[in-house]
């Protein structure tokens, strides 16, 4: 089964604002859709004359989109997420596993062709134009991670704080197939697709059960999406965002924030944020957030440098 999610933009990007996938907008989609498979097993276990059927979506070790193109249901894409003709890449899927013997479909014979728009759209090169991905540098997965987002692919982050539908937006099926989505997936609120980076930078436990428990973001914790909230305000270059990242740098409960609110207050490098990097220092007894914090204060260095011989080069400029 394949179910359309995609729905109209729901809100204009904004300063300090970050970009969470169109998929997280709203009730995690397993719940929804198994709902809907529920009743389709139900139908197949009454033709069975009993119980032949199970369900599953992300919950069981099936190849999905391996499976739904050996199906006819689709073919995988170069940003090797399931093309649906009609529908494109912006669908759910899920199963109905059976014990019926069942005349197979024959698989699509369709392709992307020459087709790379998704490979170019890119800014990480995690996808390599033969229909695989290196997941590890897919932002899709570094705002889901739970360590350490690599210092060299925090700048190609943006302004996502959970996934990221980049390749998927300049598809032509997908662009084709529009916002066919039902209102089901539409977000709750302006604030589920695009979040205030300061607030989500403050999240609690509490808070974030609240919020996000219900959706496809509530699994990872509060401090994942934190530490997305600082790569996103470090790569906004607003400092606007110098206290909060001040504040998180100084007081979030976990390491891993720290480290990343560091890294984006280097990234920033007002006078401000190198005060800040620079008293942290002073005290700071977490290893890791010490080497953050050094980091930090090198780049902040290293740019002056070369900021001051562009001057004496170019003096009028």
């Amino acid at each position: 089964m394949a179910v359309a999610y995609a729905v109209p933009v729901a809100a204009r990007r904004a300063p300090l604002r970050g970009r969470v996938s169109n998929y997280a907008w709203s009730r995690d989609y397993h719940r929804t859709l198994r709902e809907l498979l529920g009743h389709v097993a139900r139908a197949v276990d009454g033709v069975a004359g009993g119980a032949a059927s199970a369900v599953a979506c992300d919950t069981a070790p099936l190849a999905e989109r391996a499976l739904a193109a050996r199906s006819g249901l689709g073919w995988v894409g170069k940003h090797t997420n399931l093309i649906v003709p009609g529908g494109g890449s912006f669908v759910f899927l899920g199963e109905v596993v059976t014990t019926l013997d069942l005349a197979p479909s024959p698989p699509s014979k369709k392709s992307c062709g020459s087709c790379e728009r998704c490979v170019r759209a890119c800014p990480t090169g995690a996808l390599r134009g033969d229909y695989t991905i290196d997941a590890r540098r897919c932002i899709a997965d570094l705002t889901q991670r739970t360590d350490a987002v690599p210092r060299e692919l925090r700048p190609l982050v943006g302004e996502w704080v959970w996934g990221c539908d980049l390749c998927q937006d300049v598809c032509p099926p997908t662009q084709r197939a529009g916002p066919s989505g039902a209102a089901a997936f539409a977000p709750a609120n302006a604030a589920a697709a695009a979040p205030s980076l300061t607030e989500l930078l403050e999240l609690r436990s509490s808070d974030y059960k609240r919020r996000y428990r219900a959706t496809a973001m509530g699994w990872r914790g509060a401090a994942v999406l934190r530490r997305n909230a600082a790569v996103a305000l470090g790569n906004a270059l607003d400092r606007a965002a110098v206290p909060a990242l001040e504040r998180a740098l100084e007081s979030d409960p976990h390491p891993l924030v720290r480290g990343h609110a560091a890294w984006a207050l280097g990234r920033i490098g007002s006078p401000r944020a190198r005060a800040a990097l620079r008293a942290a220092a002073a005290t700071c007894a977490d290893p890791s957030v010490a080497a953050e914090i050094a980091a930090a204060l090198a780049d902040t260095e290293t740019f002056d440098g070369a900021r001051a011989l562009q001057t004496r080069r170019n003096p009028s400029g």
